[in-house]
Formats: C-alpha cells, structure tokens, sequence
C-alpha cells in the first residue's frame, strides 16, 4: 500500500526520538540499522511516487501496453540445407529440422528425453535425417550465440555431435574456458578451435538460421519442422509440418509417421 507523507514523517520522527533520547541505550549496530531502514522507507515512498506519476501520465495521455508480436503463421515451402552437419543418412525420406537454443532448458529436456528414441527408432534404421539450426535467443540467453559457435567450430573438425551433446550435458558450462575444456576433452586441434571461435567465422551462418526460423514462423526454442527430402536433390526438404515446443515423444512419432507413409507412397 502507498505510504503518505504524513506516515513517513512519523516515522522520521519516531527515529530521531529513538537516537536522541536521552538513554541512548541502543547500540551502535541498532543505531545503524534503524538509520538503513528509515532511508530504504525513504528510498521507497520516492520510487512509489515516481511509478504513480508514471502511470498517472500514461493514462491522461491514452497509452496502452503494446502487444507481443504474433509468430508467424508456417507455410509449407523447400528448404535448401546448405553445409551443415546431420544425423542419418544423407537420403532419408524424411528430415526433422530443430532451431534450438543451448542455453533453453527446454531445447536441454528435448535432447536428452526425446532425441535418443527418436535416433533409435528412426534416425539409425535410414528412414529420418536430423538436422539442427542455430537460434540462440540473446535477450534470454546471452551466452547462447557463443555456445552455438563453438558448436560450429567444433564441427569443422568433426564433433559437431560431440560438442552439441556436451552443450546440453552442462548449460551451466558456458565460458569461453569451459568450452575450451570440450573441445579438449574431445580431441580438437585446440590452436584451431580457439582461432575459429575468436574469429567470429559462422555468426553469419547463425544470423541466416535466425531468419529462416523466423520465415518459419519460430518464435522460441525448440522449435522443428518436418518434411521431405527431395530424392534427387537431398539437399532439399519440403517441409510441411511444424512443431512448436518440446512436445513429447508421440507428436513426433505422428508427423514421422505419416510422412513415411507419403514418401512410400510416392515410390
């Protein structure tokens, strides 16, 4: 509740009775406190006032609180991959693409609770493709677009995989030393990797993969579109479905499904 002026200075008076009183009988420490606590009972009516003010000034001036932006709606469209690394084989009927977050705890539960049975069951028999995009979220994450990186660069030496599980084993590991400490704990030319992370070498390929997930309609991590791959040109995916959250094993298993069946169908 907002605090008058007339209790505030009740209370100012209270303490200089408090400290001025002939007995004094208060210590030092208390002294002090009570000194603290009448200042922050200051400090707090002037940000109360400052907020009122506020408020009151929006309101004779007609504002509203603007609205978050919709996502995007998903429209159905082909994917050109590009270079990038993938689990499964290159000609896999279907390809599952995630834009992802290392630093997102969701992107973390994903990993660890749906990818191993969908690697299993889909992506080890040749019948699904996983592919990962960078979508770092810097204003949640500041740190993602770094881990993301060093991903990257990691998979210009061929742990890609390696780093990226490592990535989500430990998101509270995310220093410039900590991934140094991966990529040594998987082997990596480290003269390399520390070149290649301090240069900066794939933040265009993370901005690309920011807007084409954006084109997509993402708007948080995870975020996966399913799709196609074009049998004569596997670098391309139509994609068709969309995904949004981490959503538990079946809704992929779903969209996996019956995108198997189309592909067998078009045989």
């Amino acid at each position: 509740m907002f605090m008058s002026s007339r209790t505030l200075l009740s209370l100012l008076a209270a303490a200089f009775l408090l400290l001025s009183g002939p007995a004094l009988a208060k210590t030092s420490d208390e002294i002090k406190a009570l000194k603290e606590e009448v200042a922050a009972m200051r400090e707090g009516q002037e940000k109360m006032q400052k907020d009122l003010d506020e408020i009151k000034k929006l309101l004779q001036q007609g504002a509203r609180p603007a609205a978050a932006p919709a996502a995007k709606a998903f429209e159905p469209r082909t994917i050109e991959l590009g270079a990038i690394s993938s689990r499964g084989e290159q000609d896999a009927p279907v390809t599952l693409i995630e834009y992802s977050d290392y630093d997102c705890p969701f992107c973390k539960r994903h990993a660890e609770t749906v990818m191993p049975s969908l690697i299993e069951n889909y992506v080890n028999t040749g019948k699904l493709r996983f592919v990962m995009r960078e979508y770092p979220i810097d204003r949640l994450h500041p740190r993602a677009a770094a881990a993301s990186e060093a991903v990257l660069c990691a998979g210009d030496q061929g742990q890609y995989w390696g780093m990226h599980d490592a990535m989500f084993a430990d998101q509270k590991a995310n220093t410039d030393e900590d991934f140094n400490r991966m990529a040594a704990g998987l082997g990596l030319d480290m003269d390399a990797f520390t070149a290649c992370l301090g240069g900066d070498k794939f933040m265009e390929q993370i901005r690309s993969d920011i807007v084409e997930g954006q084109a997509l309609g993402v708007s948080g991590t995870p975020s996966f579109v399913v799709g196609l791959t074009d049998p004569k040109d596997p670098n391309k995916v139509n994609v068709t479905k969309f995904i949004r959250g981490a959503q538990p094993l079946p809704a992929f298993q779903a969209a996996i499904d019956e995108l198997l069946k189309t592909a067998e169908m078009g045989k």
